[in-house]
């Protein structure tokens, strides 16, 4: 009887949330899972908001611009830089108000001339504190694969990652921040998927996702967050959680183009295109898209659709003209069903087809599953080459609801084999 008390609080501790009960349907909190280093260890959170601790041992000045520094001898190392043009913000002076003293900064960690660095731009991001703090530094993600010589790809529309964060550009306002209870279901779903690549859509920001990454799963293994910003107007993009090694990265967000009426467009969101070297076995890459929806009716979306993927067969077609066995996965939602003409034209024909590895059998099950328009329009697509390395029988869908998932789309996967 005590076992079976412990066993259950412990599967409620992994499957509700990282924190109480009370917190369940609030989105991650503004400090939660943001590491907190000391300045010597800014090096491991380059790249991500964190918090940097230390003692400023002299202020700097360098025309217009200002520094603080923490080590009195040395210059390649971590500092806080404060351009000319924020210096009003610090008053009295940067001197009276942290040289001597340890503070705690919260910003993104970048780099300049290979030195990490945070810009800081107002007071309210450095804190002086009295004592050091009990530093978290990030999870260290292994690159692995849980299967050997094989790698699990999988691909699932988030159903809007949004962050509480009014972002000026985007038309971002009438989208909530999704709620704790979906976010955790999101990552139970994730966790299920247990894919050693994930195509991503309905993403609001690579900074949201690495939290979302380091909150939700932190033990998932995801060393790699790639997200570039998109077209989108309200702000969904496309992007990439790998556990193995990523090279090149590329975006279409600025290639524009004429439709069959001579208006000219660009991709709804993006084609992100993402290398994947595994330490053993082939390189590959991922193309991850999210075509134009029928929100606004069929009618007015298809033309919009078939101008999209007449560019990305002509990107895929270049591709392996000058590569013919290029190793290629085109995921995502693609917002069409696999007898549409979107998806006739994307696939194509000719012996450089893109392969569906949908078996016939399981064509009846859904990816989109609201309601009436219950559909299969999620795909992951192989070029030759890669669909040589499709183990069979591996293609998944893992059914589900919004209420159970957090996510009006069901998650499809593949394996393929790393070696020939």
């Amino acid at each position: 009887m005590f076992q079976s008390k412990i066993n259950a609080a412990f599967w409620v501790t992994l499957f509700i949330s990282p924190v109480c009960l009370g917190q369940q349907d609030r989105p991650i909190g503004d400090d939660e899972g943001i590491p907190v280093v000391s300045w010597e260890d800014a090096e491991s959170v380059v790249g991500r908001q964190a918090f940097v601790v230390g003692k400023v041992v002299r202020v700097g000045h360098a025309q217009r611009v200002h520094f603080l520094n923490f080590d009195q001898r040395r210059r390649d190392v971590f500092s806080v830089v404060i351009f000319g043009d924020n210096l009003e913000n610090f008053q009295p002076s940067l001197e009276s108000l942290y040289e001597g003293k340890l503070i705690r900064i919260r910003g993104n960690v970048s780099r300049y001339r290979d030195i990490p660095q945070i810009v800081a731009t107002s007071p309210a991001q450095i804190e002086v504190i009295n004592s050091l703090p009990k530093f978290s530094t990030p999870v260290q993600r292994s690159p692995r694969s849980a299967r050997q010589g094989e790698v699990k790809v999988a691909s699932l529309n988030l159903l809007n990652l949004f962050d509480h964060e009014d972002d000026p550009y985007r038309a971002d306002e009438t989208t909530k921040p999704k709620p704790r209870r979906e976010l955790t279901q999101l990552a139970n779903r994730i966790l299920q998927i247990d894919a050693d690549i994930l195509a991503l859509q309905e993403v609001e920001s690579r900074g949201y996702l690495q939290r979302f990454v380091d909150v939700f799963l932190p033990q998932a293994g995801y060393q790699h967050v790639v997200h570039l910003e998109g077209n989108d107007n309200r702000g969904i993009d496309v992007a990439l959680l790998s556990r193995l090694p990523v090279g090149r990265v590329s975006t279409y967000q600025h290639l524009r183009y004429s439709d069959a009426g001579g208006r000219r467009r660009r991709l709804n969101r993006d084609l992100l295109t993402v290398e994947i070297m595994p330490e053993k076995g082939r390189r590959f890459e991922v193309w991850v898209v999210h075509l134009k929806s029928n929100s606004g009716g069929r009618e007015a979306a298809e033309p919009v659709r078939l101008a999209e993927v007449g560019q990305i067969r002509r990107i895929y077609d270049q591709t392996l003209l000058a590569h013919p066995d290029a190793r290629i996965l085109l995921c995502g939602d693609f917002n069409d069903t696999l007898d549409s003409k979107t998806m006739t034209i994307l696939m194509g024909s000719s012996q450089a087809a893109l392969q569906t590895l949908v078996a016939d059998k399981d064509r009846s099950q859904v990816t989109y599953n609201r309601g009436q328009y219950q559909s299969m329009i999620d795909f992951i697509l192989a070029s030759p080459a890669m669909a040589e390395s499709f183990v069979p029988d591996s293609y998944e869908i893992l059914p589900g609801t919004v209420k159970s998932s957090g996510s009006d789309h069901n998650p499809v996967s593949a394996r393929f084999r790393l070696s020939p």
